[in-house]
């Protein structure tokens, strides 16, 4: 028995003493402590190795994550490739001889060659089929298409291993040159928009999910998407949007970003926070009131800690439950998993033949571009809905990837 009550004794022994030392200390002095200590001693020592938090020590750290991420990476690549290699009877979302079924939710996979021993593409169509088959009724109506861009289909076996379960269309029957008039960004829009096409035409789908062969989904994907698609999206303000985003850049998440939402947020965090801490700090240190100097310090404690930190880490607690997920306006940068309506795509379909893209205003920027000058909206989901592991990019050379 005194062994179990030991701990408590001594939290009670050292409330008592930090009491007996407020009574002899202004809140400033104790305020200020408490700011060093947060800052400059506890936080740094538990978010030093948090890749998204302002305290992660890049130098120490980055490389030899880095090539854990890329290691651990390529033993999902070869589980992905044993997966399908075991699944004998192909999936009953292929396309039956001239009779498609009109699915509820399309997820299109499009896809390129790249390097070969990640298999990127097999850990995007291997996670979207367990997460299928675990889905159970609600997910019926879905299916999965892919599409296959690369320039040499026949050299792309991870695409071939696909065709055996999926339903697939490529783009290039045979190996083509490229037109040497269509730089890379105009090339991959354009790769984009026949994916796009080819998905409305074989399907005609209610929704469609166009993602690319780097973008895993979280465990979730499906149940947040229901819940959004039936609940969220029917409303006036959200309904008729041109795309929703399932990613954004884990590193362009933090308050202090050019998004003004945010910054509302924030300011709701601290007020929030705020009251609660001082309430805490009152009854700690057994001061009788709350002052407005003392609320004001842990509002903008409480904000600063959760910046510093990172928003991306908060995010996270939305995850517990399908309802919790935020839906806000849209940012611009990346889109590895994109969900349209028909007519949306239809929409987006229209406006991209009307683009050219190049360096500096790539298929992203492009689309975000038609929000302004078609009076069109779109949002994105917080926290994501993919996870983007693909670090080798197929616009540009990178022989050393980072994680940031």
């Amino acid at each position: 028995r005194d062994h179990t009550l030991y701990p408590a004794a001594m939290f009670l022994q050292g409330l008592r003493l930090y009491r007996k030392w407020c009574r002899f200390s202004s809140p400033i002095t104790q305020l200020l402590i408490l700011t060093v200590v947060t800052f400059g001693v506890l936080a740094p020592l538990i978010c030093h190795r948090l890749l998204h938090s302002y305290f992660y020590l890049r130098r120490w750290h980055l490389d030899p994550m880095s090539q854990e991420f890329m290691k651990q990476n390529q033993e999902e690549g070869q589980a992905a490739l044993r997966y399908f290699e075991d699944l004998q009877t192909p999936n009953s979302s292929k396309l039956s001889a001239g009779m498609p079924i009109r699915p509820w939710l399309l997820v299109t996979i499009v896809t390129v060659q790249r390097r070969k021993e990640f298999h990127y593409v097999l850990q995007v169509a291997s996670r979207f089929h367990r997460l299928l088959q675990q889905c159970g009724p609600h997910c019926q109506n879905y299916q999965i298409f892919l599409c296959n861009v690369e320039q040499d289909p026949g050299s792309y076996q991870d695409a071939t291993l696909l065709g055996t379960h999926f339903a697939m269309v490529s783009r290039y029957k045979n190996w083509e040159d490229p037109d040497t008039s269509v730089n890379q960004f105009e090339k991959e829009k354009r790769d984009y928009a026949f994916c796009l096409e080819q998905s409305l035409l074989a399907y005609n789908p209610e929704y469609l999910l166009v993602v690319e062969d780097d973008a895993v989904p979280e465990e979730e994907l499906f149940p947040v998407l229901h819940h959004l698609l039936l609940a969220r999206l029917s409303k006036p303000h959200l309904k008729d949007a041109l795309y929703l985003k399932l990613y954004h850049p884990e590193r362009l998440q933090h308050y202090i970003n050019p998004e003004p939402m945010r910054i509302l947020e924030w300011l709701g965090l601290g007020m929030f926070l705020g009251p609660l801490l001082s309430i805490v700090y009152s009854w700690a240190s057994g001061r009788p009131r709350l002052t407005w100097p003392i609320v004001l310090f842990f509002a903008l404690y409480s904000m600063g800690l959760a910046e510093l930190v990172g928003r991306h880490y908060l995010l996270e607690l939305r995850r517990l439950a399908p309802e919790l997920y935020n839906v806000v306006p849209v940012t611009e940068c990346c889109m590895p998993a994109m969900l349209f309506s028909a007519p949306s795509a239809r929409r987006v379909l229209g406006y991209l033949q009307g683009l050219q893209c190049r360096r500096g205003f790539a298929k992203d920027t492009a689309l975000y571009s038609l929000l302004r000058t078609k009076g069109e909206r779109a949002y994105v989901v917080e926290p994501n809905l993919v996870k983007h592991v693909g670090m080798f990019s197929s616009l540009r050379s990178n022989d050393n990837p980072k994680l940031l």
